[in-house]
């Protein structure tokens, strides 16, 4: 037997979904498994060519992708999935239009989300230079949005939209920590940070706007077939942590972490203290003309 066997050999572990993906979702799952991958090696060959001190951007990063990369074999391989009752049956599924119809639901989806999005926002806060507690807070509401999205997309009723709701509240809290608090502090840190936040984060708000709109199209309203899902969740994903990343990490080539708040050591045994307060790392916040500014007191020993 050659070609892709992958709905073949697990057949039924998705519960035997009236709509699932075909074997074209599965080659496309497992082409955007490539590319994840791919870039995985491709950020991890970027942080060689850093000192160990420059490459907490290019870990987290590659992280990023390298965890995507698993849930989109799992996706491919038609695994971390389970047939759910839909609110709306979709015309041509195998129970007829009034019949209550099943759904393909990948369950691996979200905690590929629940794991990522988290590092993204990461990369961008850190990049601010933004206070812990920000971090912490806005960390959280994302949680919450990947939670509530999981959890809505396996309810059968109309009580969905609920969760969706609330994932929508904690999705307007993340935009304006990044719009409004973590612009004010980037912009404090000077251009090359300020640049480089701003160009990351129109990207990745830009894009997660459209998320919620894939999720009602797909698990909520059940419109889209799962091999158009596929396509949908597939194409934004790249978007967001493949491209999101060579974005973010070439325009850290201009940026020196220490001018972010982060202490580092020197692995030749010069060990580069700095003396800050209030911020991630214990970055010094002075007020200025727009709020923040960033001072810092550096020892070298």
């Amino acid at each position: 037997m050659s070609g892709n066997q992958a709905l073949e050999v697990n057949r039924g572990y998705d519960g035997a979904a009236d709509l699932a993906i075909t074997t074209h979702g599965s080659d496309w799952y497992f082409a955007v498994c490539a590319v994840m991958a791919v870039s995985s090696i491709a950020f991890m060959a970027m942080a060689m060519g850093q000192p160990r001190t420059h490459r907490l951007f290019h870990y987290i990063t590659a992280g990023i992708t390298f965890v995507a990369s698993i849930a989109y074999f799992s996706m491919g391989s038609n695994l971390g999935a389970t047939a759910t009752q839909v609110e709306f049956v979709r015309i041509g599924s195998s129970q007829g239009l009034n019949a209550a119809g099943t759904r393909e639901i990948f369950y691996v989806r979200y905690i590929d989300w629940f794991v990522t999005t988290p590092l993204l926002l990461l990369d961008l806060l850190l990049t601010a230079g933004v206070p812990a507690p920000t971090i912490a807070v806005t960390i959280l509401a994302d949680e919450i949005m990947v939670i509530t999205g999981l959890v809505g997309a396996l309810i059968p009723s109309s009580y969905k939209w609920g969760y969706w709701t609330f994932g929508m509240f904690a999705f307007f809290f993340v935009f304006y920590q990044l719009v409004v608090v973590g612009r004010t502090h980037a912009r404090a840190l000077g251009a090359a940070p300020s640049k480089t936040f701003m160009r990351c984060g129109v990207l990745t708000l830009g894009i997660w706007a459209l998320y919620p709109i894939a999720w009602g199209l797909c698990e909520g309203g059940n419109v889209i077939h799962p091999d158009g899902e596929a396509i949908f969740y597939g194409i934004l994903d790249i978007i967001a942590k493949p491209v999101f990343g060579f974005l973010l990490l070439m325009g850290h080539k201009n940026i020196d972490p220490r001018d972010l708040g982060i202490n580092t050591h020197d692995p030749s045994g010069t060990v580069v203290a700095e003396k800050k307060t209030n911020g991630f790392f214990g970055k010094k916040h002075a007020a200025g003309t727009d709020g923040v500014t960033n001072g810092t007191t550096t020892t070298t020993v």
